[in-house]
């Protein structure tokens, strides 16, 4: 009785998952109070514009840098900060409650230094891979590729789990198809863009930097499937 009387109201979260989920919800906070007239008087209404043009990364702008073979730091920079700034206040709670649920859920297996190498390579990846499709234009904005990248991580911790006991390991990817699948439908639906491109591609990524960057890596994995 005294446990569950000292037990925390939340379960608690790996540290490296509140460093990366913080940043997007005081942007979210600070926007949302500038649009609603709370703070910063009526400038404050255009700072989500002013974060998406500062801070989104856009295709076209890789591509010209591609082109011309000259790289700033502004350009370059915008792999790693689109995922803190986002379009709407619904489109970051999505965000955030997917990534501290699955940065908990991958936490609390990968160290550290392995989280945010998925993260970010999910989130590089998936914008030079939006980049590599020519008719991609609109600016990519939000944390959904980095965190399919966690989803990456997770149906990788369910293929190793299964292929431990021996069950059929394509059920590891139920979620990502059952996601992918209600996207498309919204897609074909509502007129959806082509972030779904990123989104692949982080989980992607997620998934096989999870050989290297789990605990064990690839030769935990190998072990287990030879014991199968």
């Amino acid at each position: 009785m005294q446990d569950n009387l000292n037990a925390p109201p939340l379960n608690p979260l790996p540290p490296i998952v509140w460093l990366l989920g913080l940043p997007m919800i005081a942007m979210e906070v600070v926007v949302s109070l500038g649009a609603g007239g709370v703070v910063g008087g009526p400038q404050a209404i255009g700072w989500r514009s002013e974060a998406i043009q500062r801070f989104a990364f856009s295709p076209d702008y890789m591509r010209q840098m591609f082109e011309q073979h000259l790289y700033p730091l502004d350009g370059m920079v915008r792999l790693l900060t689109y995922p803190f700034v986002h379009g709407s206040l619904t489109h970051a709670l999505f965000v955030v409650v997917m990534l501290l649920a699955l940065g908990k859920m991958v936490g609390e297996v990968f160290r550290w230094w392995g989280v945010l190498a998925v993260f970010f390579g999910a989130a590089i990846v998936g914008a030079l891979v939006y980049t590599a499709v020519p008719f991609t234009t609109v600016a990519l904005i939000g944390a959904y590729p980095p965190v399919y990248g966690l989803i990456g991580a997770f149906t990788f911790l369910l293929w190793v789990r299964l292929a431990a006991v021996g069950a059929n390991q394509n059920r590891a990817f139920l979620m990502i198809g059952f996601l992918l699948g209600t996207q498309l439908v919204f897609g074909l639906a509502f007129g959806g863009g082509f972030d779904w491109i990123a989104e692949l591609a982080g989980f992607t990524t997620g998934f096989l930097l999870s050989f290297v960057v789990s605990p064990g890596g690839w030769g935990r994995v190998r072990n287990r499937l030879r014991q199968r």
